[in-house]
């Protein structure tokens, strides 16, 4: 007889899942996000020096706590103003790291600070050039106005002011898009279609439609 009550291995069902109920709400804040770096001494100056933030704690051990690797490292965390922090590891026998399968890689992976107002991004565009930062903007996203540039480790970072109140506050326009996203890639896989042209296809479609 055929146990019709298991499932194959990976498979989960809607039905199988938690409710929302027992979801113990959401994140509060962004606590810290993490990255590695090859020179504590210049991270500290350029975080400390050119950001403005405070070196508020770090953190020496010779293995990572969560997974007993024995790493020895220094760890340090920078503050911003509403209490969340930028982290960094100094791991000296991490080798450097290869360049990314894709230039776009290190375009899309960066880090954005927020500031109120366009002119305080004008001020830190002037503060960082005086500082002989490379910048790249300002450039307005039409809900958020940016400048880009480097810390010295290779991180993007973004300072940016919102346009609008509502930048980060559409739940039904992100969920239709989603769809919109979802719809095209699983026309290509039935079609036998190449997905990177039917989803550049729509992602020109949108622009179209967002700049008309």
């Amino acid at each position: 007889m055929t146990d019709t009550s298991t499932k194959d291995e990976g498979t989960e069902l809607e039905s199988d899942r938690p409710g929302d109920a027992l979801r113990p709400g959401k994140p509060t804040m962004l606590s810290h996000v993490a990255y590695v770096t090859r020179d504590t001494a210049a991270t500290v100056d350029f975080y400390t020096r050119i950001l403005g933030m405070e070196l508020v704690n770090a953190i020496l051990d010779d293995a990572i706590p969560s997974t007993g690797e024995a790493v020895p490292y220094f760890h340090s965390f920078f503050r911003m103003a509403d209490g969340s922090t930028v982290a960094f590891f100094e791991a000296p026998e991490l080798p450097p790291m290869g360049p990314p399968p894709h230039p776009a890689y290190d375009t899309f992976q960066h880090l954005a600070m927020q500031v109120d107002s366009r002119q305080t991004v004008d001020r830190w565009r002037k503060w960082l050039q005086a500082n002989e930062i490379d910048v790249l903007g300002p450039v307005d996203h039409k809900i958020i106005y940016s400048i880009y540039f480097h810390d010295p480790n290779g991180v993007r970072l973004e300072i940016t002011t919102p346009l609008s109140p509502r930048w980060n506050d559409d739940e039904v326009g992100a969920r239709a898009s989603l769809g919109e996203w979802e719809a095209a890639k699983e026309r290509a896989r039935a079609a036998g279609l190449d997905p990177v042209t039917v989803l550049t296809e729509l992602a020109r479609e949108r622009s179209r439609r967002r700049s008309s």
